[in-house]
């Protein structure tokens, strides 16, 4: 279905961008940060290294330039696939209303592509030169992330999320992979506190995806698309929403009591961190509630919105309680 009134290219561009998506793609670069500044302050790690404002930055841009595409592919997929008619709920898209013609989207899939490559490029030069690890090792990880990103942002379109897996594939590369990633660029090492952030970042931006596939339950039954929503059924989506909050909040708890350098038991640092934790599950457990009040349907849309600002406010909480409270 073509839009009566197109917008200027630019914006055409813009939009297809999904600009509102980004916060899940930046989220995990900015928690992933926050923990490797809280380590190297409470000893956990000797200190950042040198190069670790830039690396951060290029950290960030990948990780957007690498969400940017995924919207991109699974706007050109879609098409093909006809899986943009009347019926659909969500926001129009680019190519299924004309706006940008499948040839241009191609060719913009693959621009972006490249710079998301040049920009892992530019994070493995200044990883090598200043991090003291054997170059050929450090390398063969870099591109093997790097490559991996890339093809899942091609694999949930196309495979993964029509077989249940993309919930898996947000907890992958939205969480674990980003903050992990991050927190090695910034300190040169691994933790497993960085593994345990990555889980809880992981499940808050995998409430996006279950409102999402709540969302388009009914169209994707129709289609055969077997997200894992699908599969569970309606009822079990919704305890599975409320779930993923209350385990990202769990991990972040965790995260920053098994980081502090002295301890939090039984002083105000850990009254502070209860009270934080109290402030994101009232709002979680609320957003729930009316989550399951809303009619199937359109009216989704406005969750979209409640949960990226929830996922927000758990970020901001995460950096907060890892470096003032940790």
């Amino acid at each position: 279905m073509k839009s009566t009134s197109s917008p200027r290219p630019l914006r055409a561009w813009w939009l297809a961008a999904r600009p509102k998506t980004l916060s899940g793609a930046l989220v995990p670069v900015v928690t992933g940060a926050a923990l490797a500044l809280a380590a190297a302050r409470s000893g956990h790690v000797a200190s950042l290294q040198p190069h670790a404002a830039v690396a951060g930055g290029l950290c960030a841009l990948f990780a957007a330039l690498m969400q940017i595409a995924s919207n991109f592919i699974n706007d050109l997929i879609d098409y093909r696939r006809g899986a943009d008619g009347n019926d659909r709920l969500g926001p129009e898209r680019a190519c299924a209303q004309g706006w940008i013609t499948p040839r241009a989207m191609t060719r913009g899939i693959v621009g972006i592509l490249v710079l998301a490559a040049l920009t892992g490029l530019a994070l493995a030069t200044l990883l090598l030169c200043a991090l003291p690890i054997p170059p050929l090792t450090l390398l063969a990880g870099l591109v093997l992330t790097g490559a991996t990103c890339m093809a899942g942002a091609f694999l949930y379109t196309t495979h993964l999320s029509r077989r249940a897996l993309g919930d898996v594939l947000v907890f992958v590369f939205f969480g674990i992979v980003p903050v992990v990633g991050t927190f090695f660029a910034l300190t040169g090492r691994f933790t497993a506190t960085a593994f345990l952030l990555g889980i809880g970042v992981g499940a808050m931006v995998d409430t996006l995806l279950v409102v999402n596939n709540l969302r388009d339950i009914d169209n994707d039954r129709r289609a055969g698309k077997r997200t894992l929503i699908v599969l569970i059924g309606r009822p079990a989506g919704h305890r599975l929403y409320l779930l993923l909050g209350l385990l990202a909040m769990v991990c972040t708890f965790a995260t920053v009591v098994l980081n502090s350098s002295e301890g939090l038991a039984g002083g105000r640092r850990m009254w502070a961190l209860l009270l934080l934790s109290a402030i994101f599950l009232a709002l979680h457990c609320k957003s729930s509630r009316y989550f399951e009040s809303l009619p199937p349907g359109r009216e989704m849309n406005e969750m979209l919105g409640i949960t990226s600002r929830n996922m927000l406010c758990f970020a901001l909480i995460t950096v907060v309680a890892l470096l003032w409270i940790g």
